[in-house]
């Protein structure tokens, strides 16, 4: 039995920025926004003034009214929501990363799998069109066999506001790499068909937000200036698999040089070359047809709304339509192991082991 997206009852938990992103999205869908829970009442106030709608400071009660749920509260508080919307069989999406650390991600994962609620973790981006159409050249096999993916998301500066819970290790779990790190990881495996990694190697600093003199040109909240700061803002990772395909990472919040958001894709055929946030896209290869030569080609598509794109592939899941979702929890549940297993190596000074415990 399939069912309308104008029939899935949804709320939100977390009515800040991106709570309010995902409402403004549910209204292009037609899907419809019942209410809303947060822990703080000026938030509830204002989202209950714009969309008009029943909010709450408890979130069972809300659970009590819908058939889905969005989750876009700090990294500490998703288990929480999480697990209780599980237990009570609703549809969960649940913005990235699963959880603030690998223990907690676990007990979300396990909720999920006992669960009749499907559950999608917010891995946006893998909704691109440049990314759709990597993802559709592989899957023809143009790239050939696809080995190393060379993955990068710098900003130059780019730090959320110090003292905000994006800086604070006890509710984020991380800085940059848990925060871009965590969609930089999920991409690269994405497009090598997610492989079972095995070990990594990395290090990760906090060499910017620690300076009492920060230079910067804007940041998304007010500077508590170092103290406020207890994380990483920028890791360098290399990341093996257990057929020997590998991922070169490079994550920052802050550096000194320009910003890099570039993807290499290299395969045995071709290689993609695409831009994370601009969508600029290539293609690269040799032949031998004719005198040997090089060939590099350059993509041209539109850019789209990668949440609104998430949005349809999770409710249309929910409906009863194509499911690309089924394996989010576990994917984001092995994401978070090579987080996790970046934190460890960086701390030991050596190579980690990648388990499925």
């Amino acid at each position: 039995m399939t069912t309308a997206r104008g029939d899935i009852r949804t709320g939100i938990v977390g009515l800040g920025n991106i709570g309010r992103y995902h409402a403004e999205r549910l209204l292009d869908l037609d899907v419809p926004l019942v209410g809303g829970m947060d822990v703080a009442a000026d938030a509830r106030t204002r989202f209950a003034r714009r969309y008009d709608v029943d909010v709450y400071d408890d979130h069972q009660e809300l659970y009590d009214d819908v058939d889905a749920v969005i989750i876009t509260t700090p990294n500490k508080y998703h288990e929480e929501y999480a697990v209780d919307a599980f237990d009570r069989n609703r549809h969960v999406l649940l913005e990235k990363p699963l959880a603030h650390s690998l223990e907690s991600a676990d007990r979300i994962a396990t909720a999920a799998a006992d669960s009749d609620g499907l559950g999608m973790i917010g891995f946006n981006n893998r909704f691109a069109n440049t990314v759709r159409i990597v993802r559709n050249r592989i899957d023809r096999g143009e790239l050939g066999d696809v080995t190393h993916v060379e993955a990068n998301y710098v900003r130059r500066r780019g730090i959320p506001g110090r003292g905000s819970w994006f800086t604070r290790r006890q509710i984020a779990g991380g800085g940059a790499l848990i925060d871009l790190g965590v969609h930089a990881i999920d991409l690269s495996l994405y497009l090598l068909g997610y492989p079972t990694v095995t070990e990594v190697n990395g290090v990760t600093r906090g060499e910017f937000g620690t300076q009492e003199e920060y230079a910067y040109l804007e940041m998304w909240g007010d500077d508590a200036g170092p103290a406020g700061f207890d994380v990483d803002d920028s890791a360098s990772a290399f990341i093996r698999t257990e057929d020997d395909r590998t991922i070169s990472l490079e994550v920052a919040w802050a550096t000194n040089r320009p910003e890099n958001n570039e993807f290499v894709v290299r395969g045995t055929e071709s290689a993609a070359v695409f831009d994370l946030l601009d969508g600029d896209l290539s293609v690269h290869s040799a032949s031998t047809a004719g005198p040997d030569h090089l060939e590099d080609t350059s993509i041209e598509t539109r850019q789209n709304d990668t949440h609104t794109e998430e949005q349809r592939a999770f409710f249309d899941a929910i409906a009863g339509g194509d499911d690309d979702v089924s394996d989010s929890v576990q994917q984001a549940l092995a994401v978070q192991r090579v987080i996790d297993g970046i934190y460890r190596s960086s701390e030991t000074g050596g190579t980690v082991t990648i388990g499925e415990e």
